[in-house]
């Protein structure tokens, strides 16, 4: 089960010149990175309570604390060419061992947990922080504040080219605004990424209903899955409505929901995230739109059937969707 967390609040859109404007919670002495970096998300909320990983998503949980303070996530890229995730890692870990911190955990890829673990924990949206779920570090480690304990947690990754780094601090006092710093003194741009309520299913539905009483395989075009979920977003979706409406139309009709990926990560953790994607969109097909549940089953099929490039952005953004195929007997679904 997906542990709960606290919704963040976007920090305000600027550039790292006006930041001292903003309110920001990191760790009380700089961090320097193994290349050169810039920030390119960041949110943060005042004092809340928090559940910070500290051991693997196990047994259909993940191992987590409940801690207090104010909390600040900041995503970074790295040009990284070259370095691994412990590469990249391992100057930054050191570093706040070196300031008193304490390892609370540390994993790598399978042995936290997998797709699980990045799945269950607050990841800020792709490709700001960009995950690989065949090649990533977590760490977190605690130590003592003057008003209290503070928490930082490590989770790094990286891209073909790029290095990416996340770090998440709790903690009860608030540092000066400019306690992150990368290892050279070219500017680096602050952009948010935008809160999941700001996205709406806009997309035109297709001809659901002509294209499986053909037999055709149809895109539920529309569908809004939030950063680092599988669970379908709130909203209205006229695919779904058509495709329910087919279904009710004849108790014999039987259809099937099959999730694709884009081509990121390893093929078993995407199976698995479209899988849990299709199962999504089938369980708001059962519960809001009285669909039969004998109608309607699920399916992955990761990133072996794409609709268009992996090279490029909307390639990938193409291939994320769920299909729906017929797989009722022609009498019965003409």
């Amino acid at each position: 089960m997906k542990a709960t967390r606290p919704r963040l609040q976007p920090l305000c859109a600027a550039t790292l010149a006006v930041l001292a404007a903003c309110p920001v919670y990191a760790v009380e002495t700089p961090l320097t990175f193994p290349a050169a970096a810039e920030v390119t998300a960041s949110q943060s909320q005042p004092m809340t309570t928090y559940d910070l990983a500290i051991g693997p998503f196990r047994d259909g949980a993940l191992q987590v604390r409940a801690v207090e303070g104010a909390v600040d996530q900041t995503a970074w890229r790295l040009g990284a060419e070259g370095l691994g995730t412990l590469e990249i890692l391992a100057p930054l870990r050191k570093q706040l061992l070196d300031q008193g911190f304490t390892t609370l955990f540390e994993c790598q890829n399978e042995g936290c947990g997998g797709y699980d673990f990045r799945y269950a924990n607050d990841v800020l949206a792709e490709p700001d922080m960009h995950v690989d779920l065949g090649d990533f570090r977590y760490f977190a480690a605690e130590r003592a504040g003057a008003s209290g304990p503070v928490y930082v947690a490590l989770l790094v990754s990286r891209s073909a080219h790029d290095g990416f780094v996340q770090v998440t601090r709790i903690g009860p006092d608030v540092p000066a605004p400019d306690s992150l710093t990368t290892s050279t003194k070219s500017p680096q741009q602050l952009a948010v990424a935008p809160p999941v309520a700001a996205l709406a299913p806009t997309a035109a539905p297709s001809d659901t209903e002509g294209k499986l009483a053909s037999g055709q395989p149809a895109v539920l075009d529309g569908l809004v899955f939030p950063p680092g979920s599988a669970d379908l977003a709130d909203g209205e979706y006229p695919a779904l409505v058509a495709l329910a409406d087919w279904l009710r139309a004849d108790p014999a009709r039987k259809a099937l929901l099959v999730g694709h990926t884009d081509a990121s990560g390893t093929q078993a953790a995407n199976l698995r995230l479209s899988k849990a994607r299709a199962e999504s969109v089938r369980q708001r097909l059962i519960s809001v739109l009285a669909v039969d549940p004998s109608q309607v089953s699920a399916d992955g099929a990761g990133f072996l059937a794409p609709r268009a490039s992996n090279a490029t952005e909307d390639g990938r953004r193409q291939n994320r969707r769920v299909e729906v195929i017929t797989t009722s007997t022609p009498a019965t679904s003409q």
